[in-house]
């Protein structure tokens, strides 16, 4: 598998960044986790503008399924289209919640064709991919991707919980969320700090450990990195839109 980050930015884009949007390829497959707003500018710069063979979405805040929304044009409207609907799995209402965004009455049946999630696993191209509820206040799925051995976890957006433990157990690569600071008072069952995001992957056993939804304009990537590397021993990175990894 290669992991390609689109985007990165938690909770709105930051000045370097777009909102959460990850690209997996295996066997020439693109499975697109994830399209926040912004993303759709790092697809076309970092992938191609139809490079998405499918897309998963983790769950229906702005930040990480606005650019959906937009990528609409793209396939509706396209000089050499119409293109065929492209498979998108989500949560519960994410047609309605989508057409609603764009404005189209109609829906998007023409666009997307629609699978509910639910806590599994499933064969998503050459991929098996395994989901399942992690703590956030709206529906939510972690992900677990395997091909070939291999495995690639991510957290999507969650406070600490036995899912996103299970999920990660024994990842090749865990990418994991660290949006809040340690050593202040957060609001709970919400989002990690980077000290949770370390012992979650201490705890699974995960061998590298990639910090992505850091919210720039409030954080500091540092101190991030300072309190996840105090409760992981393993390799650990804040990851840039561009950056590949090879699992």
């Amino acid at each position: 598998m290669r992991l390609t980050v689109l985007g990165c930015a938690g909770s709105f884009p930051g000045p370097e960044a777009p909102c959460s949007a990850y690209l997996v390829e295996a066997d020439g497959f693109r499975l697109l986790i994830d399209f926040g707003s912004g993303s759709l500018s790092t697809l076309q710069r970092y992938a191609g503008l139809h490079a998405p063979d499918a897309i998963l979405l983790t769950h229906l805040h702005c930040d990480h399924v606005l650019d959906a929304v937009t990528y609409v044009v793209v396939r509706r409207y396209a000089p050499d289209g119409p293109y065929p609907p492209l498979p998108v799995y989500a949560p519960s209402g994410a047609p309605d919640r989508l057409a609603a965004a764009y404005g189209d009455g109609d829906g998007m049946d023409d666009v997307y064709q629609f699978y509910g999630l639910q806590p599994g696993t499933f064969p998503i191209g050459p991929l098996t991919v395994t989901v399942d509820r992690v703590n956030h206040p709206v529906e939510t799925y972690g992900v677990r991707l395997e091909h070939e051995g291999r495995v690639l976890c991510y957290s999507s957006d969650t406070a600490p919980c036995e899912a996103l433990l299970r999920l990660a157990q024994d990842a090749d690569v865990f990418l994991c969320e660290a949006s809040y600071l340690d050593g202040v008072e957060n609001p709970p069952d919400l989002h990690l700090t980077g000290r949770e995001a370390g012992e979650a992957a201490t705890k699974a056993g995960a061998r590298r450990l990639l910090l992505t939804h850091l919210v720039a304009a409030w954080g500091s990537e540092a101190h991030t990195v300072e309190s996840a590397a105090a409760a992981y021993a393993g390799p650990l990175e804040v990851v840039r839109p561009g950056a590949s990894y090879d699992i």
